[in-house]
């Protein structure tokens, strides 16, 4: 019997074709053995030698890097950042594949869950096949959209920020990451010595001029001096409760949507790229459709992006409730709609709180669960509710695809899809579905 070390393939080489793009940032080939291979770093149709990086004997499938192009796709360009490529920073995915040929893959990922999962077609899913860029991210060949205005950066043991690597905690060092958005990048982080710490995390809002740094110390270290190359806030994660605490400035930082600002406290959760809550705003009004004197639910609230733009085209006669788990979301989505009597604040678990309301029927319902999804017994009390349309946010299309099949056992069905390309240069999508029953009119 070979003990684990001698039944592990990781080193080991393969010269493989390269089959279709797959959830998760990678590519699927086969070994001549008929092992199943998940490689990064490759696009469909290449012909590579692909190395394994996890995997032994029995496993089910390996996972691989291709460290060798022997014929390259159409589609493949030389990565723009020098820290991409295996072995490296793990944040983009497909740094190496033309933005269209991106945003195909993702719109080949989203069809192949929905498929497998709900057994829709894209046709029977409202969708017609493509993933649309964001506003401004179509930029001349070897630009890359600076977009992300939230970035956690790990810390190596020379006190030196970086990022971490695919799967792993080891830290690439970097002097700047590419798809930062400027407000990040003009902090300086990199240059900064950050012994003591084990994470950093920049926050620059795109509503306002606020930045913030989050820090995480090491156990029992202690807070370097922060002097950054422009004002900034700073907070602390306590490493005994795990809790944010302010350290000097604001709390909070205001970021702005669809004509209101909203105030995101304690490095709270708001959409990274800065089209994102108005495009997915304008996509959940357009579907839901408000009338006047509806009343709706917006479930995963956050800080009440959507609770506001419903609440603001209902009028005063209609009413929204609002139910987010994080306390000081909630708190925050509390003041940030304090101005409008029509809308209620529940803190709390959807699973939890939505039963304990008493609701028996709405109009309209907007749910952005988390990765995981709401899953089948939220969806289930959802479809109870005899919404006349609902719309669903989904950074996840395998967690969309499954509650779309439990949401079809419930009686409703997709009238439209659309998916936006938000996180560019990786695997990620965001997606947008509104449904409606199936055996009634609008």
């Amino acid at each position: 019997m070979q003990n684990a070390s001698e039944s592990s393939l990781v080193g080991e080489e393969y010269e493989v074709e390269v089959g279709p793009v797959a959830h998760g940032g990678h590519c699927i080939a086969r070994t001549e053995e008929g092992r199943v291979l998940f490689v990064r770093h490759t696009l469909p149709g290449e012909k590579i030698v692909a190395r394994v990086t996890e995997g032994e004997e029995d496993s089910r499938f390996l996972r691989a890097d291709a460290v060798k192009i022997l014929e390259a796709s159409k589609d493949r360009v030389e990565a723009p950042c020098p820290y991409s490529g295996p072995g490296n920073c793990g944040g983009c995915d497909w740094q190496h594949a033309k933005p269209g040929a991106q945003r195909r893959l993702k719109g080949e990922v989203i069809a192949e869950q929905l498929q497998r999962l709900a057994g829709l077609t894209p046709e029977e899913a409202g969708w017609d096949g493509t993933v649309m860029p964001a506003e401004g991210d179509k930029l001349p060949k070897g630009e890359v959209p600076a977009w992300r205005t939230r970035v956690q950066y790990a810390i190596d043991t020379e006190g030196r920020a970086g990022l971490r690597k695919h799967r792993s905690h080891d830290v690439q060092p970097i002097d700047q990451c590419m798809i930062a958005a400027p407000g990040v990048t003009e902090l300086g982080i990199e240059k900064q010595d950050w012994s003591q710490m084990a994470t950093v995390e920049a926050i620059a809002a795109t509503g306002s001029s606020d930045r913030q740094v989050i820090l995480t110390p090491l156990p029992g270290g202690r807070l370097p001096l922060v002097e950054l190359d422009k004002p900034v806030s700073v907070l602390r994660v306590d490493e005994r409760d795990g809790g944010v605490h302010r350290v000097h400035g604001r709390a909070f930082v205001r970021e702005r949507a669809d004509g209101r600002t909203y105030r995101v406290g304690m490095g709270g959760f708001w959409q990274v790229h800065p089209q994102a809550a108005d495009t997915l705003v304008k996509a959940v009004m357009q579907g839901l459709m408000p009338r006047k004197g509806d009343t709706a639910l917006d479930l995963y609230c956050g800080v009440g992006l959507f609770a506001g733009a419903i609440a603001e085209r209902v009028g005063e006669k209609g009413a929204v409730l609002g139910i987010e788990s994080t306390k000081r979301a909630a708190e925050d989505a509390r003041h940030n709609l304090e101005d409008l009597d029509r809308v209620r604040i529940e803190h709390g678990k959807v699973d939890q709180v939505l039963p304990r309301t008493g609701i028996t029927e709405t109009d309209l319902i907007v749910l952005d669960p988390p990765r995981a999804g709401a899953g089948k017994q939220t969806v289930k009390h959802l479809a109870g509710l005899g919404a006349r349309r609902i719309a669903y946010v989904a950074c996840d299309p395998a967690a969309l695809a499954r509650d779309l099949a439990y949401f079809r056992e419930g009686g409703y069905k997709p009238r439209t899809l659309r998916a936006f390309d938000l996180f560019p240069m990786t695997h990620h999508v965001e997606c947008v579905a509104i449904l409606e029953p199936v055996t009634k009119g609008v």
